[in-house]
């Protein structure tokens, strides 16, 4: 169905200038505000609730008309935990509903409704954090005195080897015992780099104590790594943080566990004993439940209250015990989070994340609790599990098929499903898939989410979009990190994809980083910092509300907008440039005789008759601020 053109003029999200108060109290009530075309036909306008189970309309306050927009207000009573609510337009030429999945003529899901959250604890720090991600054997060598030995232990029949920093690998050498010296005093040396960037929250890989390289096989919950530095150098490295106001958040994997954990040799030895219950044994003690038929990955049964009190319920309990000093952490970043607690018939994931989140912040209130999900989320992004997730379906992925083609690989398949390679993947598709994310959680829970451009697990993205043609791969680079620092969230950078490392064979995207600057891309870790600057400096960036305003072929763009300005990304996709033009801009609710500056360039733009004049625009993207 076609609609009416001035319905894309209709606009509300849980942003400041949309609703007065994001974060209320039980029994509060909250102002809430509509924007429409100041010559949209509409004649009333209603707000829709769902109080205790029944339907609900108030008519709304037609407000001020400021060209172009006209504002309908009303208020919202926050009565109960989770209060949805939707709009409904009367108009000459008919009846349309609004939600947060956008305007439409037939009835809407209670999916697809705003929603606001009472008495929500939110980490308040994360919309003006820019994080950094850091593989810690990868990342810089602080004591060689440390570094992993072959004499030190065996690993199904191998033995770890530590390497000179960025050698290439050796083929014959076991991927999950090759070391490169990497360790927590190295990025406590590296801090002053970290800083000029300007990134001020460090996410780091697991550091607990583990054979292999990535240590998600964990031993022991209990301590750091010795070949890290041990727990002497988390601690030191909390208060090299403190010294410059920075804040860090550790990787755990509570959904399985190393085979040499101290709990799994237990259950093996003993199927008496406590430990026993941590696991499902088919046949003990040889036959047990994994992560993905990985033996050296026991899965842990939640069915087990005494593992639940370890993990987190108990007073000590592991969630709870590195949030206080001296180790102090931000919060958590929680592995393979779509998975936890899921085996066959037993289902937990649900509760067993609830029981971590009631953990996490009666032990730190403002603590950040973040899962690994690839798929959809939102079902656990309704305020009630994790704050937010590694957004790879709400941002990353459906980026890196507008920029490259589409490509999905996953269990089960021999090689990836792809789109023909003379189809790129629609802008439409790309907008769609934001939206219909965004749609289905509440805005307050959308600030939280942990935006990337790629991880440990995925090609870095100066490898996703790359080719033959080095000035195509660096401005599809830079506009993938114009967005990363424009949307709704949180950004994360992985470590040296500021400077244009790609991935190297044998390591992927967990090759070293380079500390020698002639191998760095100067221009590019400018323009990086630039970026940081600005979303630090940017309230619109941090806490804006979030509007497409044009979708082309080959062009997006939207805008963040707040009580303090507005912020404009254009971004392009194609080699060949989007010609000098208009972009229409009045169903923004931006009027005519706005002056916008470019971040980059410095040149300027005019709002005239409800369109910006653009100059050609090559491969890339620009910002425009009021």
């Amino acid at each position: 169905m076609t609609l009416p053109a001035w319905l894309q003029s209709v606009h509300h999200d849980g942003s400041e200038k949309y609703v007065a108060d994001l974060y209320p109290r039980l029994g509060d009530t909250v102002r809430v505000r509509l924007r429409v075309g100041a010559d949209a036909p509409v004649r009333r306008a209603y707000l829709r609730t769902f109080p205790d189970g029944e339907q609900f309309f108030a008519p709304m306050d037609a407000g001020p008309v400021a060209p172009p927009a006209r504002w309908w207000e009303a208020d919202l009573p926050i009565n109960q935990p989770v209060v949805h609510y939707r709009f409904i337009l009367e108009a000459d030429d008919g009846a349309w509903w609004y939600t947060a999945a956008g305007p439409t003529a037939a009835e809407p899901l209670d999916a697809t409704d705003f929603r606001i959250l009472a008495d929500y604890d939110a980490a308040a720090w994360v919309p003006n954090a820019v994080f950094y991600q850091i593989f810690p054997d990868r990342f810089a060598n602080g004591d060689p005195a440390t570094n992993p030995r072959p004499d030190e232990f065996e690993y199904r029949g191998h033995r770890p080897q530590t390497y000179p920093w960025g050698a290439p690998p050796p083929t014959e050498q076991f991927m999950p015992l090759l070391f490169y010296g990497g360790d927590l005093p190295g990025i406590v040396q590296r801090l002053d780099y970290l800083e000029a960037l300007g990134v001020n929250a460090l996410y780091l890989n697991p550091v607990f104590a583990a054979h292999s390289n990535h240590k998600y096989d964990v031993m022991d919950y209990e301590h750091v790594d010795p070949h890290l530095g041990g727990d002497e150098a988390l601690i030191a490295l909390r208060r090299a943080l403190d010294a410059r106001g920075m804040r860090y958040i550790l990787d755990i994997v509570p959904n399985h566990c190393g085979y040499w954990h101290t709990w799994f040799q237990a259950a093996r030895a003993d199927p008496a004993a406590p430990e026993a219950d941590f696991f499902t044994f088919a046949a003990h003690p040889d036959e047990y439940a994994t992560w993905l038929g990985m033996w050296t990955l026991p899965k842990l049964d939640y069915r087990s209250a005494e593992l639940r009190r370890r993990i987190y319920e108990g007073p000590d309990a592991v969630f709870r015990r590195w949030l206080r000093p001296p180790f102090a952490a931000d919060g958590w970043r929680v592995d393979v989070a779509n998975m936890l607690a899921r085996q066959g018939a037993t289902q937990m994931g649900a509760d067993i994340t609830r029981g971590i989140r009631r953990a996490v912040k009666e032990t730190r209130p403002d603590a950040y609790l973040m899962g690994e999900h690839f798929f959809d989320a939102t079902p656990h992004l309704q305020g009630d599990q994790w704050d937010g997730v590694m957004n790879y379906l709400g941002f990353a992925l459906p980026l890196w098929y507008w920029l490259r083609g589409f490509e999905r690989g996953g269990w089960g398949l021999d090689e990836p499903i792809t789109a023909p390679v003379h189809h790129s993947w629609p802008t439409a598709a790309l907008a769609d898939t934001w939206r219909n994310v965004r749609a289905a959680i509440p805005w307050a829970v959308a600030l939280q989410q942990y935006n990337l451009l790629g991880s440990h697990d995925t090609p870095r993205i100066r490898t996703v979009v790359g080719g033959s043609d080095a000035e195509h791969r660096d401005a599809l680079h830079r506009l993938a990190t114009v967005l990363l620092f424009t949307f709704p969230g949180t950004p994360g950078l992985y470590y040296g994809d500021e400077i244009g490392l790609t991935d190297q064979p044998g390591l992927r995207s967990r090759g070293c980083m380079v500390w020698d600057e002639a191998q760095w891309d100067h221009s590019l870790l400018a323009f990086t910092r630039n970026l940081v600057a600005l979303r630090r400096r940017s309230p619109a960036l941090q806490h804006g509300g979030f509007q497409m305003l044009a979708v082309e072929r080959d062009t997006l763009a939207y805008q963040r907008e707040g009580l303090a300005g507005r912020v404009l990304v254009v971004a392009h996709r194609c080699a060949t440039p989007r010609p000098a033009g208009p972009l229409p801009v009045a169903h923004g609710g931006i009027p005519n005789g706005t002056r916008l500056g470019e971040v980059f360039s410095g040149q300027e733009a005019v709002v005239k008759n409800g369109a910006l004049a653009l100059p050609e625009l090559p491969q890339g993207a620009t910002i425009w601020e009021t």
